[in-house]
């Protein structure tokens, strides 16, 4: 969950847009979508409620914001760190899950956003839902292109695996210490990668006689 700062210099209505979704952001993600009605977004944030339904057609369009600004900022961040070690594909996979495992380790942390939300509407055709597939086919996607840099023979079944990582990281989060899901993370990752990779591949042993053969 992050928080962004309004520019002085916004338009009133650019300002009025962005007080009623960073005050839906903050409840929706601390409270559940589902909790939260549009009443106490417009109390919260000091607007009309014609202001919001002039904004967000709806409470579904609202959730569907709130859901494409988590996006954004998780993958602005994301693309820094893959910048920075795009030369280097482990380098990078190990950087990912570092951010991410302090992310998930922050005490005001309460699970991933498009996991929550999805979980809140199992309809498929709700367009906070879309919004939540889209966020894990996108991950999955990227894991698979790191997977693939990486020299895998099976890249799309690494790339799955590293996103079921990631993915039970955000639902258990809750419930590790403190300090202890970036380890989690890089060492599981490492068991993941040696299973993978062309050049980890166990040979069989040599077989063994049986006694009296």
């Amino acid at each position: 969950m992050s928080t962004r700062a309004v520019s002085p210099g916004s338009k009133d209505g650019v300002d009025v847009r962005e007080r009623i979704l960073e005050t839906a952001s903050s409840l929706f993600y601390q409270r559940g979508v589902r909790a939260v009605g549009v009443d106490l977004v417009v109390e919260e944030a000091g607007v009309a409620k014609t202001s919001l339904y002039r904004h967000f057609g709806t409470k579904d369009d609202l959730v569907a914001a709130f859901l494409a600004r988590e996006d954004e900022d998780f993958w602005g961040t994301w693309d820094r760190v893959a910048q920075i070690h795009k030369d280097d594909a482990r380098a990078e996979l190990d950087a990912q899950l570092e951010w991410i495992g302090e992310r998930v380790g922050r005490p005001n942390y309460r699970g991933c956003p498009q996991i929550n939300v999805a979980a809140e509407f199992p309809e498929a055709d709700h367009p906070a839902r879309k919004v939540a597939a889209a966020h894990k086919r996108e991950m999955r996607s990227r894991l698979k292109g790191i997977a693939e840099r990486l020299g895998t023979d099976r890249p799309d079944e690494l790339a799955g695996q590293l996103a079921l990582l990631v993915n039970g990281a955000f639902v258990s989060s809750q419930m590790l210490e403190a300090g202890e899901a970036v380890p989690l993370l890089l060492q599981t990752a490492s068991v993941l990668i040696a299973a993978g990779l062309k050049e980890a591949a166990i040979p069989l042993p040599e077989t063994v006689p049986l006694p009296g053969a």
